[in-house]
């Protein structure tokens, strides 16, 4: 009676793991879809593809923030492996990738007083993008 309750419980926490795994993996490609999406309007935007919108500009700068507050612990030691494009180096080097993130989401905050209309956002907005190109040189895997 007790090995098939502890066979169960084995597989269980089995089971929890690798669903822990995929739910932070899950929600890291989530956060940052959104966080692309954005980035597109703006992108469009800062190329003249797209006329000045302010709104488009403070949503990006919104689902940074978020990104920032969220996306750091969303990689837990059991989520290095699996369906990722994230490389070793975030666990190597957990500190530093998480710094980015707080500085990323610090240069949002202070962004999102600090736009308000085309001038400032042409002025401001190209040092943004620098920070989401630090880690995606550093940490995460080339498509």
């Amino acid at each position: 009676m007790i090995r098939p309750i502890f066979t169960l419980l084995f597989l269980l926490t089995g089971f929890s793991l690798a669903q822990a795994q995929t739910d932070a993996i899950a929600q890291r490609r989530a956060i940052m879809k959104g966080v692309g999406q954005a980035n597109a309007d703006v992108g469009k935007i800062a190329k003249g593809e797209a006329p000045f919108d302010l709104a488009k500009v403070k949503a990006l700068l919104s689902a940074s923030q978020e990104a920032s507050a969220k996306m750091p612990g969303l990689f837990p030691d059991n989520s290095k492996t699996g369906d990722t494009a994230a490389l070793p180096k975030v666990w190597q080097t957990k500190a530093d990738f998480d710094a980015r993130w707080k500085k990323l989401g610090e240069d949002a905050a202070a962004l999102q007083i600090a736009i308000t209309d085309q001038a400032s956002f042409k002025a401001k907005m190209s040092d943004f993008g620098k920070n989401c190109g630090g880690c995606h040189e550093g940490y995460r895997q080339k498509n």
